[in-house]
């Protein structure tokens, strides 16, 4: 990470709590807390200095954690809340589309090709909140505590990737249910791949094109085996941390407000933090825009989006997306799924999905 970059979240982090409990109220414990992936930015920023250094210090040393990113102890995020509900980790942090696969309801927070813009995200996961909150207490036993970004999620090929019409019949690495449903949409083949198998993909035409945050794409070195940057919004790889409800509840009201006004304060900093991480991933990587922070830049061709492209995403979400989405849901909670959604993050984005 930039030092910049590095410094500004540490500053955001270390804003103290100007009022609450005094460190003597506060339960003592030391929390197991699996993290996203050790080599991007939401561990290094975010998840890791929290744990590691903001929550100790602010709780005068009664909160501490041994804290890992999951690629540190070797699990993938499919498996993050499956450990956490049967209390492996007291907290974790991980990426909504790695569940969504079986739960619809928390898929509806970051379905690909709705979110347009960071004014529509953010609104989108402050409306969203409690079906969130219901649906992690319910399915995973779970406190949801924070839901965060990761940089917004675009399309980076190695092949003639000008238009959303080249996008016809390449392979596109996904690595969510709705991303997949954008890909075929727009007339190409969604492949799930694992992030660290990527580069190896694009360089041996396994794959044509891949999908990650603008951020990441950089820090695995995606640049250097892709050639386009081809920016359609996809979505914004949206996160969360829980806790698992067992340790909630065995905590003391004191400490409980504690923990809830510093995850506050973390989800506040995550969300500048990736914000403004996005658009120095677009510079890193295409050389473009400005001078990178964070390294030697790629050369990558940045394209521009055209009317047709943007027509072209709307039609393939309201078409595609939306409808397959819908079909998910109410077969999983029933119609309910639907309006609650409409009402939140449809109302927010202007968007509206079917019933099936």
């Amino acid at each position: 990470m930039g030092k910049s970059l590095t410094v500004f979240g540490a500053a955001l982090l270390s804003v103290g709590l100007m009022a609450g409990p005094a460190s003597a109220e506060l339960d003592a414990m030391n929390l197991k807390v699996v993290g996203t992936w050790g080599n991007l930015s939401n561990w290094k920023v975010n998840e890791g200095p929290f744990w590691n250094e903001t929550m100790p210090e602010k709780s005068g040393g009664k909160i501490t954690a041994d804290a890992v990113p999951q690629t540190d102890v070797g699990i993938k995020g499919f498996e993050v809340m499956r450990m956490l509900k049967i209390g492996v980790f007291d907290v974790a942090h991980g990426v909504v589309g790695y569940i969504a696969g079986e739960d619809p309801v928390v898929e509806g927070i970051d379905i690909a090709g709705v979110a347009q813009s960071w004014e529509d995200v953010r609104g989108s996961a402050k409306a969203y909140w409690p079906i969130m909150e219901k649906q992690f207490e319910e399915t995973y036993g779970a406190k949801l505590l924070a839901v965060y970004p990761f940089p917004s999620q675009m399309l980076w090929c190695n092949a003639e990737v000008n238009s959303v019409e080249d996008l016809k019949g390449q392979k596109v690495r996904v690595y969510t249910t709705s991303m997949g449903d954008l890909v075929e949409g727009l007339g190409g083949t969604s492949v799930t791949i694992a992030f660290a198998e990527v580069v190896p993909a694009l360089e041996k035409k396994v794959v044509d094109c891949g999908i990650t945050g603008t951020m990441p794409a950089y820090q695995a070195k995606w640049y250097q085996v892709a050639t386009h940057a081809f920016p359609l919004r996809v979505g914004y790889s949206m996160s969360f941390a829980a806790m698992n409800l067992g340790t909630w509840n065995r905590m003391s009201d004191e400490t409980k407000a504690f923990v809830e006004k510093m995850m506050q304060e973390y989800d506040e900093t995550a969300w500048k933090n990736m914000i403004a991480e996005d658009e120095m991933g677009i510079i890193c990587n295409t050389g473009q825009g400005g001078t990178c922070t964070e390294g030697e830049a790629g050369n990558m061709k940045l394209v521009e989006l055209s009317d047709a492209d943007t027509a072209a995403r709307k039609k393939a979400l309201e078409e595609v997306v939306l409808k397959r989405w819908a079909e998910r849901c109410v077969e999983k909670a029933g119609e309910k799924c639907i309006d609650d959604w409409n009402a939140t993050v449809g109302k927010v984005t202007g968007v509206t999905a079917p019933k099936p």
